[in-house]
């Protein structure tokens, strides 16, 4: 027995295993392109490209719950009264569901996240909810888009969990829509809009990148022949207020869902939308944000940008006109020179 031999060291063994231990290394700290995204421990600040993926995920999460509920024969349909308009203002399973998963889902990532809903999570119990790890495959991977970092506090997060209820419970699913609205400071910032039922998402962060279907948009060109996209359920009253507003010519198509509507007006199937009455601000919101990314201009009736900031009002009270920005103008003025003469009359 030789107990005073000497050890050799094979030099070929110990490259390749200091090569394979780097790659290790690296996978694990680092990530493939198809792990869960890390995030940042510091939970006062956010990083947008991060929030941009989680908002992607929370309208498409969100949008699984409604089809699946849209399956059964009964969506429990309650009644939260009825609308300005007379409208009955219905509230199903299905928007209980999208909402948990959506602000759960948000929250189980971004915890100080400052979320607004359409749905109120202390009215309802969230029971066995799906929570999700941030997916970066839900952006193509063509996009290079920056990881620019915001405080916590001027983030204000506004979820529509069920745009269209009332179309959803007769089944009239082209409207029905998840939406998610990322505010900073009051501006609408990005802004995400999914039809579940044909899973195509729409989304733009303002001034940095758009989805794909946006980047083949040719803006309308400014004419004299508008056409005014409304509520269904406004009945005559905002058909006769169109046609006094832009003439007697103007074309109306009425559709439901305010998600729905922007997207008319951004993809050319109509050059304003009009709106009369009140209106929430998680149902427009992120229309807003899209609408400014493509160059386009939502307001109220009185010209005035919608805030979004934590302290706002969540009712907008003056109307909305949405329109791109040559188009908004023309049409803010017909209705400024609408009004006053109205007033001059009956002077």
């Amino acid at each position: 027995m030789n107990l005073g031999g000497s050890i050799r060291i094979n030099k070929c063994g110990l490259l390749i295993l200091f090569t394979a231990l780097f790659f290790l290394t690296y996978y694990v700290l680092i990530g493939s392109s198809t792990a869960p995204e890390y995030v940042p421990r510091d939970p006062n600040v956010v990083n947008l490209r991060k929030l941009l993926i989680g908002a992607i995920q929370a309208a498409e999460k969100g949008g699984v719950e409604v089809v699946t509920v849209s399956t059964h024969a009964d969506f429990h349909v309650k009644s939260k009264g009825k609308t300005a308009e007379g409208a009955n203002n219905p509230v199903t399973e299905a928007d209980f569901k999208s909402h948990c998963v959506m602000q759960f889902g948000l929250h189980h990532i971004f915890p100080r996240l400052k979320i607004i809903s359409e749905e109120d999570s202390s009215k309802m119990s969230c029971p066995d909810v799906k929570l999700f790890d941030l997916d970066p495959t839900v952006l193509r991977e063509s996009l290079t888009i920056p990881d620019e970092t915001v405080d916590i506090d001027d983030i204000t997060v506004w979820i529509d969990p069920l745009d269209a209820t009332q179309e959803y419970t007769e089944r009239l699913f082209e409207y029905v829509t998840t939406m998610v609205c990322v505010a900073i400071k009051g501006i609408p910032t990005i802004g995400v809009i999914h039809n579940p039922f044909t899973q195509k998402t729409t989304w733009a962060w303002t001034g940095v990148a758009t989805s794909e279907d946006l980047q083949k948009v040719k803006k309308t060109e400014l004419t004299d022949r508008t056409t005014v996209i409304v509520s269904r359920s406004h009945g005559g009253e905002v058909k006769n207020i169109s046609k006094g507003y832009f003439g007697e010519n103007t074309q109306i198509i009425t559709a439901a869902g305010a998600g729905y509507k922007v997207l008319q007006v951004i993809h050319g199937n109509a050059t304003v939308y009009l709106h009369t009455t009140n209106i929430k601000k998680w149902d427009v919101c992120a229309g807003d944000a899209i609408l400014r990314a493509v160059g386009g201009k939502m307001t109220n009736l009185l010209n005035d940008e919608l805030l979004y900031g934590p302290l706002e009002s969540v009712l907008n009270t003056k109307g909305l006109l949405a329109a791109y920005k040559g188009h908004h103008e023309k049409y803010i003025e017909r209705i400024s020179d609408y009004r006053t003469n109205k007033i001059i009359d009956k002077v």
